[in-house]
């Protein structure tokens, strides 16, 4: 009798065992984040400042920077501009998109006693603004193409090679406005006086397309989802917590941000309400990017990659 009991006890804690769920070899893995300095990364630091053990962070200027290290395996998640997430796709099919972080944070900035309040107020305006071949000018193009207003002859766009050039030509010329994004435009604001945000570009274009203006997104490389998905997820909500406490203290946030060498506390506190950072997912992911690619695709196909990412590209 005693020797059954044990034979089932054992037979119970076999089976107890082969019950747990098999843990994934990602839970040791320590995923390689990079972001940009600015709105990407921003909702980013309270899990920089709490769990920075856990994942390793790089932060860069540019790109063009991040491009090489996820090619080259370097990095497994990314935040970059969410155009140049399809253009990756298309180019090596080995990425996914697993959030959109940041929506837009495009503004239109004037002098005075400039106001913009209808399509009629564009009309013969300079338009300065720097990020020709990146989102900003698709973003652009695609409002003015919506709004009908033609470049060269019902506005004049003008591109800079950087923000700072767009604030001093618009100084200079005190009946044109400038395209700025967040954080420099709340930056260009806390420096001139004079200057103040008079269109919010986010909201004519959800106004226009009925979906929120994409700026970035999170991807990682598939082979990193493929053989790691618990430790994306877990990545993920992280991220969303990170976010919530972001967008819930300014204050405290952009000490934080100020901390990691993003940008000054004093410019991130004012301009955090206005980065629109957030982690999207799902659906409301999928319907917003699959908008945002069409927009860009329908004036140049160059800017998403040459075509329209299906299902494939999405976590």
């Amino acid at each position: 009798m005693k020797k059954c009991i044990v034979f089932l006890f054992s037979l119970l804690v076999i089976f107890s065992l082969c019950a747990q769920p098999v843990t994934e070899e990602a839970e040791a893995v320590t995923l390689n984040i990079a972001a940009l300095k600015g709105p990407t990364a921003m909702g980013m630091v309270e899990l920089m400042e709490t769990r920075g053990d856990d994942y390793s962070f790089t932060l860069e200027g540019s790109p063009d920077a991040i491009v090489p290290q996820l090619a080259k395996g370097e990095i497994d998640i990314a935040a970059v501009p969410a155009n140049l997430a399809a253009v990756i796709y298309n180019n090596t099919k080995n990425v996914k998109v697993i959030a959109v972080n940041t929506l837009g944070v495009l503004y239109l900035v004037g002098n005075g006693e400039v106001e913009i309040k209808s399509r009629e107020d564009l009309l013969g305006k300079a338009i300065y603004s720097a990020g020709k071949g990146s989102t900003p000018q698709y973003a652009l193009e695609s409002i003015l193409s919506a709004l009908n207003l033609v470049d060269g002859k019902d506005v004049y766009v003008e591109w800079k090679s950087e923000h700072a050039e767009c604030v001093a030509a618009l100084l200079n010329d005190t009946e044109s406005i400038a395209m700025l994004p967040q954080p420099f435009a709340t930056s260009a604001l806390m420096q001139n006086k004079n200057l103040s945000i008079v269109l919010d570009l986010n909201d004519l274009w959800e106004g226009i397309n009925g979906s929120p203006l994409i700026t970035g997104c999170l991807i990682a490389r598939s082979e990193v989802v493929e053989k790691y998905p618990r430790a994306v997820e877990s990545f993920l909500s992280l991220y969303a917590s990170s976010v919530d406490w972001v967008n819930s203290n300014n204050g405290d946030a952009a000490l934080l941000i100020e901390k990691y060498g993003i940008i000054k506390a004093s410019v991130a506190e004012k301009a955090l309400p206005y980065c629109n950072i957030v982690c999207m997912r799902g659906e409301d992911m999928k319907k917003a990017l699959n908008i945002y690619y069409n927009s860009l695709y329908s004036l140049n196909p160059k800017s998403v990659g040459g075509s329209i990412p299906g299902e494939e590209i999405y976590f």
